[in-house]
């Protein structure tokens, strides 16, 4: 009786390699350049059974257990583990020191809103590396300034924008385009070159909306954009899941939303604005009934939070609800047709 030989190590990483064609020597690059492929011994075969088992970025295979990569190719836990340790060499997922955050920090941009007195109490304007979330009543200002960043996001660096476009994923039928036109002329900007800075798409449910936050990541590399509005967040997520029996689902889905969006803004240096509804508390006896939707998992995930209300007129309230480093407190700012000020 004839046993099979058992494969070794150096086989089961020629046979995932495939066809490829003999590596070179592994040179770090941007981890947000590096792709399955990178791995050291995975050819094009081997990538496509990492990417048909779920495993589509380097940082999937790096978290990873060898177990799991082991049942996914159909290899030995001690190719798997070596796979693994490449992907973790790779991604340089050391610790780093405080100094080195940051200078990484230096790399910070920050978009005005139009309002200095806004803009100081979020710390100088949105920031890029960061998830900033206002939420409000309908006509309480969040779809306003998100018109606003979309075109100061296109000012030059000195004249609070950063030279950059921006993505706009429409969840409410909100984004008009006469609106941004108004605001161009306001700033002395060309209203058809701003208009062509914007990429706008239109979400019909929270899987497409999902969809086209995974698809702005190549715009991001490609059309230098420096800014994604989400208008509003929860819309669809309130649709597609109602009633208690599906808010497991719903949240387990939004946390991956929030990460990704996150992962943008750490991975490309880009600001992330959204905008979120609210609902009224019934508990509440005394105070604000006033609350946001999405729970903790929006409240963790979002850098800053600022609550918007209606006042007199044009006038509304902005308050820092939370952030990292800036204190709790309001601002007042206008709308107006030139869009926000003070």
């Amino acid at each position: 009786m004839a046993f099979k030989k058992k494969k070794t190590t150096e086989e089961e990483m020629e046979g995932l390699q495939g066809d490829a064609e003999p590596q070179e020597p592994v040179v770090k690059k941007d981890p947000s350049e590096m792709t399955l492929e990178d791995l050291p011994g995975i050819g094009p075969k081997g990538a496509q059974k990492l990417k048909e088992a779920g495993y589509t970025e380097l940082i999937s295979v790096a978290a990873a257990s060898a177990g799991e990569i082991s049942a996914a190719c159909g290899i030995s836990d001690g190719t798997a583990e070596k796979i693994i340790q490449s992907a973790r060499s790779m991604l340089d997922m050391g610790f780093k020191t405080a100094a080195d955050l940051q200078e990484r920090r230096k790399e910070v941009g920050r978009i005005t809103t139009g309002s200095k007195n806004l803009d100081a109490l979020i710390g100088g304007g949105v920031e890029t590396q960061a998830i900033t979330e206002a939420y409000g009543m309908f006509g309480s200002g969040k779809s306003q300034i998100g018109f606003s960043l979309a075109v100061n996001v296109q000012l030059p660096k000195g004249e609070g924008g950063l030279n950059g476009r921006c993505i706009f994923i429409d969840t409410e039928s909100t984004f008009r385009p006469e609106r941004i036109i108004q605001l161009a002329a306001a700033r002395g900007l060309d209203p058809k070159k701003v208009l062509k800075n914007i990429f706008i798409a239109k979400a019909y449910n929270s899987d497409h909306q999902i969809v086209l936050a995974e698809k702005a990541k190549e715009l991001v590399k490609e059309q230098n954009v420096k800014l994604i509005i989400v208008d509003s967040l929860m819309s669809h997520f309130r649709s597609d899941y109602s009633g208690r029996g599906e808010l497991a689902p719903r949240q387990q889905k939004l946390n991956r939303h929030m990460h990704a969006l996150q992962k943008l803004a750490d991975t490309y240096n880009v600001a992330i604005y959204l905008t979120n509804q609210v609902m009224a508390r019934p508990d509440m006896m005394f105070g604000d009934p006033t609350t946001h939707v999405g729970g903790n998992i929006v409240g963790h995930m979002s850098t800053f939070r600022l609550y918007l209300r209606k006042s007199k007129a044009n006038t509304r309230i902005a308050r820092l609800i939370d952030s990292p480093n800036m204190p709790e407190g309001e601002a007042v700012f206008t709308l107006t047709e030139s869009g926000i000020s003070d």
